[in-house]
């Protein structure tokens, strides 16, 4: 026969008896005899409070506008035309400092003279070179080069009128030297200009040309300049 159990004991075996269907016994002491046994009611949600969140929550507020973004926002017109004007007045400053001191969008010019005596030194044809024209014609380039198909001098100008205009000296053959230099240009008449005889033609571009044919030697006048300033060059050649 088995002890007695007592009678606060469960059985450790929970098989029911036959024809009963299996009991689910769940963790935890077995409520005292006369007491009522504790049944857990659904979860309820949560009440809410005043502002409409769960109570026990913090309530949720779109963050303020960090000061600065309120502060740009509060600028007026007239504050960003005084900002504006801040930062215009340093940069005038340079730029007039630029243009009065420094010479600015002034070309710079160069001296020929190395240039044209190297030419005369080398004795590949009569080298010529203007004189005369005033302070206000600029040499802006001079250069002299000597290759095996001949020697050609180059000097650029500045015109009066702000346009370019160029002297060419060379001893290239004329059937070479002019389709390089005027980009296939065409004779348009003899120009009545001392010292030869000069003809007019016509160039790449919107440029025009005076050219004069001698022997050992073509001299081209060509450039954007005006045809009285071309001519004015021509002239001043010695």
């Amino acid at each position: 026969m088995e002890a007695a159990q007592p009678a606060d004991r469960v059985p450790t075996d929970a098989t029911p008896p036959d024809g009963q269907p299996p009991v689910r016994t769940t963790a935890g002491p077995a409520p005292q005899a006369g007491e009522p046994a504790l049944v857990e009611s659904a979860a309820s949600p949560a009440p809410l409070a005043d502002s409409g969140e769960p109570a026990g929550e913090p309530a949720r507020h779109p963050a303020a506008p960090a000061g600065g973004a309120r502060a740009r926002s509060e600028r007026s017109p007239k504050d960003m035309a005084l900002s504006l004007l801040v930062l215009l007045v340093p940069i005038a400053l340079l730029l007039a400092f630029y243009r009065g001191f420094l010479g600015g969008e002034e070309p710079t010019t160069v001296d020929p003279t190395t240039a044209v005596e190297q030419a005369r030194e080398e004795a590949a044809f009569p080298v010529s070179q203007p004189e005369g024209l005033g302070s206000d014609w600029r040499t802006v380039s001079a250069r002299y080069r000597a290759e095996p198909g001949g020697a050609t001098l180059r000097i650029g100008y500045l015109t009066p009128e702000g346009r370019g205009a160029q002297l060419v000296e060379s001893n290239v053959p004329a059937d070479k030297l002019l389709p390089a230099e005027l980009s296939g240009g065409q004779p348009q008449g003899p120009a009545a200009l001392p010292g030869g005889s000069w003809q007019r033609y016509t160039a790449r571009s919107n440029e025009h040309a005076l050219v004069l044919l001698e022997p050992t030697r073509t001299v081209i006048v060509i450039g954007d300049a005006g045809e009285n300033e071309l001519r004015e060059l021509a002239t001043a050649l010695r």
